[in-house]
């Protein structure tokens, strides 16, 4: 006699509660450019804010004057540059997976203002 296995799974929703953390510390002033070859990591937050991890433990947020559709749900972005450094006047392109080299949208970058990140970051 055979006898079949079925299992049976439960899903248990529970609410969750949106807990916004708090704002991360400007410690100092904002700045236009910040060195190429001292960018260690990013972290897309949303489609108008991306914090640079920089060499020394720092890290600078760079708000883009508008949004940059796609950025926050792509999280990935290039950019080129013909000197040292990355600046406010440079521009960021979405890349969007795919097939071959898909590119969104190109949105020029802000200020990189140094912050000291919210805790659990």
């Amino acid at each position: 006699m055979r006898f079949a296995g079925f299992g049976l799974a439960l899903l248990v929703m529970a609410p969750v509660m949106a807990v916004e953390p708090p704002p991360p510390v400007e410690t100092g002033p904002a700045v236009s450019c910040i060195n190429f070859r001292n960018i260690r990591g990013t972290q897309v937050i949303d489609d108008q804010t991306i914090d640079f991890h920089v060499t020394g433990n720092k890290v600078y947020r760079n708000t883009l004057p508008n949004r940059c559709p796609q950025l926050g749900f792509q999280r990935a972005f290039a950019y080129q540059t013909s000197i040292s450094q990355l600046c406010s006047m440079d521009v960021i392109t979405v890349i969007v997976p795919g097939s071959g080299p898909m590119t969104g949208a190109s949105c020029g970058l802000g200020k990189f203002t140094p912050i000291k990140p919210a805790a659990g970051k």
